[in-house]
């Protein structure tokens, strides 16, 4: 008995579920009844109007062509009009003349008709008979308007709905990646001049090949392109790929999308280590802000939210045990920097290749710097100070100082000092530059050998600063990098 039970309690699950699916599935059916009358009456709609459009096309062009025949008909017969108005007058004024001579010449005593004959003779020579020209001024052929419409009524009868567009196809070799931008061209095999434009779309992501099913960045959109090329400019590089693929479309369709196309955008990206950073510094990202009371302020509210009421936790004591002096450091790959050396590295090394980042800084701090460090960096040292940090320094303590700084040996630099640095390492040449990062103009280079990784250092009092990262290696500085690679300044020349 159990198991018909269960049995029945499957067949019962079994038809309830097969049921929604039918309800379902009728759903769907009604929706899609609704939107095909919809959709129809639209494409009805959308059908009539452009033939009206045509409509009235044609009927302006019949009416501008009759309109030239009608001027061209009152033309030539206001001049056929006029000339033979004044034919019918020279000619009754010649038949005057004619009768009066017949009768001079029969009527006319000899003196008489010697006189007669001279007024006669100078009458004639004076008549416009003799001075018409007998010559049709216009012609009334009309043929120069004569029209034939059968290539057009041909294609007037090839009128039809609109196709799919083709599908595009990315031309691999003439895509471009360079200088954050992305330079993405394609091409429509048998070109579609009904083609109106194309749809981008493109994904970020760290994995090569066809998109996967599931990818952790959405589909970003770029609509309306007229023409068969697109760049996509100030991107930050943040994956190692990105994913391309475009449509065609015309006034009332899209074609299908392009078989996608992966393209490498490696970039150097990092992100800040606030677990070993100096305790004054608050870090939030990418960006730095100086913070006399340790930042501390903010876990004490948040921790005070949270807590529940207590004289164990009251303000007073949370004071004391927060305060900088009792704080346990932060453990972790590396002991946080403390004293006056108020610095924060990169959580990534750097040990080949070319890199390149920018930092951002208040220039108005007290003192700021930025470089490359050695990841043993004491956590008492300060950047520039011993042989472990390479930095450009700006001083507004006391005076004011741009100078670059190795191993406790400083250059200074001339110029304004910019209010964002380009930093660019080349690890297997030694070379670590600086940039104005509006102009590129070259501010310092150190040439050294780096014998182990290196990580992107700052330094910050009182003051501020923000890191852009998932940059490329601009085109201006590989250019002024060899031009500049016999004439780069030394560590060793630093005093």
């Amino acid at each position: 008995m159990g198991d018909q039970k269960d049995g029945m309690q499957k067949i019962i699950t079994t038809l309830a579920v097969k049921n929604e699916e039918i309800q379902n599935f009728i759903l769907l059916l009604k929706q899609s009844l609704q939107n095909i009358e919809v959709n129809s009456s639209q494409a009805q709609a959308e059908l009539e109007s452009e033939f009206s459009s045509l409509y009235n096309v044609l009927d302006e062009l019949k009416d501008s062509m009759l309109t030239k025949i009608k001027q061209e008909r009152a033309s030539k017969t206001y001049e056929l009009q006029t000339q033979l108005s004044a034919c019918t007058k020279a000619l009754e004024s010649s038949e005057e003349l004619l009768e009066l001579a017949n009768q001079t010449l029969c009527t006319a005593e000899s003196d008489d008709f010697i006189q007669a004959a001279r007024q006669i003779k100078d009458s004639v020579t004076m008549a416009p008979a003799f001075r018409l020209s007998l010559k049709a001024k216009v012609s009334d052929s009309m043929s120069h308007l004569m029209v034939d419409f059968s290539r057009e009524r041909s294609q007037l009868k090839s009128l039809s709905f609109l196709p799919v567009p083709g599908t595009p196809v990315i031309d691999l070799s003439q895509c471009l990646v360079a200088d954050n931008c992305v330079t993405v061209v394609w091409s429509v095999p048998g070109e579609d001049a009904k083609i109106e434009h194309f749809d981008l779309e493109y994904r970020r992501t760290d994995h090569e090949g066809a998109p996967r099913g599931r990818e952790e960045h959405p589909w970003m959109v770029v609509e309306g392109i007229r023409g068969s090329e697109y760049t996509l400019r100030g991107q930050r590089f943040d994956t190692r790929f990105m994913t391309f693929r475009v449509k065609a479309c015309n006034k009332a369709v899209a074609g299908e999308f392009s078989e996608p196309v992966t393209l490498e955008t490696s970039a150097f990206v990092f992100k800040l280590d606030s677990g070993s950073s100096h305790q004054n510094l608050r870090v939030e990202g990418l960006s730095v802000e100086w913070d006399s009371t340790g930042g501390k302020v903010l876990e004490m509210k948040k921790e005070m939210k949270t807590r529940p009421a207590s004289p164990l936790n009251s303000p007073a004591r949370s004071a004391m045990m927060m305060s900088p002096k009792r704080t346990p450091m932060a453990r972790g790959s590396r002991d946080r920097f403390t004293a006056e050396s108020y610095t924060v590295l990169a959580d990534t090394a750097l040990d080949c290749g070319q890199h390149y980042w920018e930092v951002r800084f208040d220039k108005d701090s007290k003192a700021f710097a930025a470089g490359l460090a050695l990841r043993s960096l004491g956590k008492f040292d300060q950047l520039g100070k011993t042989s472990a940090s390479w930095c450009l320094h700006l001083n507004n303590w006391l005076q004011t100082s741009f100078t670059a700084k190795h191993n406790n040996k400083a250059r200074s630099l001339e110029g304004p000092v910019p209010d964002r640095l380009g930093v660019h390492c080349s690890y297997e040449e030694g070379l670590l530059s600086f940039y104005n990062a509006h102009t590129k103009q070259l501010l310092h280079t150190f040439k050294t050998k780096f014998t182990q990784p290196v990580v992107p250092a700052f330094m910050v009092w009182n003051g501020s600063f923000s890191v852009q990262t998932g940059l490329q290696v601009p085109s201006t500085i590989k250019c002024l990098q060899k031009r500049n690679s016999g004439t780069s300044s030394s560590t060793a020349s630093l005093t």
